[in-house]
């Protein structure tokens, strides 16, 4: 069963740039990764610093013991400090049941 990360991030006005730079690199290096699901970033549209990450893997214990230490994710967790204007809030959810457009992508 995989598990599914909600992120919502509150990001420093001036960082935006950086925060989305940093982001889109760790984002499209895990894509790579073989236990790795889906994922999405949102924005909120009433604020355009807020987001939501949407992650999904196969294996929490793999997202832990192998994932958060991927070298490519580094200099991400290295410079949320001074990205975020308050601290991520994080919760973790189990895939029941997903379902899509057919013949077409959100």
């Amino acid at each position: 069963m995989s598990i599914t990360y909600l992120i919502e991030f509150a990001v420093k006005p001036e960082e935006r740039v950086r925060f989305l730079d940093l982001l889109n690199g760790v984002l499209d290096a895990m894509t790579h990764e073989e236990m790795f699901v889906d994922a999405a970033l949102l924005v909120d549209p009433a604020d355009e610093n807020r987001f939501m990450l949407h992650e999904s893997w196969q294996s929490h214990e793999d997202v832990l013991k192998v994932q958060l230490a991927r070298p490519y994710r580094a200099a991400w967790h290295e410079a949320l400090q001074d990205l975020l204007a308050s601290e991520r809030n994080i919760s973790m959810w189990e895939n029941m049941r997903g379902d899509r457009a057919k013949g077409r992508q959100a």
